[in-house]
């Protein structure tokens, strides 16, 4: 009998499945469960943006904007990285408004990795990197931030992975899902390896508007990195906009001018009711963005510190809204924690180790959640540390 071929991609084949979904689903069909692992603000999107997007639609807003976005949002974006972040970008040529910042780094990988090109990923990361970078063609190369320096890279251990074969190097800065926050120091020292190797860096800064204990620096904003730097960023995090589904690229015209080919082909456009909303976000959304970013602030706190009256070791982190404590101390790996605490005490946490393997020994916890659902996981924690230990 004839065996029947498959229509499936090879490189798509080899892909797993997002090891964030498994345990979202065990969740999901629980009852009474608290759930620190969806990495998305609790906060509602402002008012005055969603009511930016109603006027659109009343006004009758809904055609496609032009294929980079609307004009006038570019023009906002550019104004307010220069403000905020000492950026400047064209609008016209240097900013793509994406369909979120998951579409941007999709692009930007798309258009600068060719069939066997090497992208040194850092990790622990978001779960899709490696994946995209396959999906792009290139391979993934994984380096470890070592744990010891709260997960900050070092330039040593960035050098060791280059290869004549290396294109560019993924960070995220402040950090998901350890919440680390490069200083420009670090920066520097990645910026360093790339000036040496003729290298792009691919910088993730979705977090951006979260960062708690100093002000943020890009890596666009390093001496010399601005023509090498493709920036990611959007309105999901800072802004409370997951659903709207939005984000923004920079990068030189060049490369600007490439991912938006791809962008063409493959999106036309990001929503227009979204990119209206988002307009609305910049403009006068700033006071929302510091409630939030001090909520987080005070929730980080007390996550960290109750973690390590916990016994669990936890580095506290410089931004975003998770903290990511060790439980090398239970004996237990990474999947059997987050298992038996979700099974056993009706609390979801991601196992550290879909985050790359030196996650291995970790949980990521978000704290975008009411301080009375964390106060009542860390209660649920403790008991379950209690149970183990005896």
């Amino acid at each position: 009998m004839k065996t029947k071929k498959s229509y499936l991609s090879r490189t798509v084949s080899e892909i797993k499945p997002s090891g964030i979904r498994r345990f979202f689903d065990l969740a999901s069909g629980m009852e009474g469960v608290i759930s620190l692992g969806v990495g998305e603000p609790d906060f509602i999107t402002p008012w005055s943006v969603r009511e930016a997007a109603i006027l659109s639609l009343e006004e009758g807003y809904t055609s496609y904007t032009a294929n980079a976005g609307l004009l006038e949002l570019r023009q906002e974006i550019a104004s307010y990285l220069s403000k905020a972040f000492k950026l400047h970008y064209s609008p016209e040529s240097e900013i793509i408004v994406t369909v979120g910042a998951s579409q941007a780094i999709d692009i930007a990988l798309r258009s600068v990795v060719d069939q066997g090109d090497e992208v040194i990923v850092v990790e622990p990361c978001f779960v899709s990197y490696s994946p995209l970078v396959s999906l792009a063609g290139g391979t993934p190369v994984p380096v470890q931030a070592p744990k010891e320096r709260g997960f900050k890279i070092t330039s040593d251990i960035l050098e060791e992975a280059v290869t004549d074969r290396t294109k560019a190097i993924m960070i995220c800065s402040p950090n998901n899902p350890t919440g680390t926050l490069l200083e420009k120091e670090d920066l520097q020292a990645i910026a360093e390896i790339a000036e040496r190797y003729d290298l792009l860096v691919i910088s993730d800064e979705i977090y951006a508007e979260l960062s708690y204990d100093s002000g943020y620096t890009s890596m666009a904003a390093i001496d010399g990195m601005r023509e090498r730097t493709i920036l990611i960023s959007g309105f999901s995090k800072g802004f409370a906009m997951t659903g709207w589904r939005l984000g923004y690229v920079c990068a030189p015209k060049e490369i600007s001018g490439a991912m938006l080919k791809i962008h063409q082909y493959a999106m036309m456009c990001a929503p227009t009711m979204a990119q209206h909303a988002a307009l609305e976000a910049l403009k006068n959304g700033a006071n929302e963005v510091e409630e939030m970013r001090k909520s987080y602030r005070r929730r980080r706190n007390y996550m960290v510190s109750s973690f390590n009256e916990l016994g669990l070791s936890c580095h506290s982190p410089g931004g975003a809204f998770y903290v990511f404590p060790s439980i090398e101390s239970t004996g237990l790996s990474s999947e059997q924690f987050a298992e038996k605490l979700l099974l056993e005490e009706k609390v979801a946490v991601v196992p550290g180790n879909v985050f790359g393997e030196s996650g291995e020994g970790f949980i990521r916890c978000s704290y975008a959640t009411s301080i009375e659902q964390l106060q009542e996981a860390v209660r649920r924690i403790g008991s379950f540390l209690e149970k183990i230990k005896s």
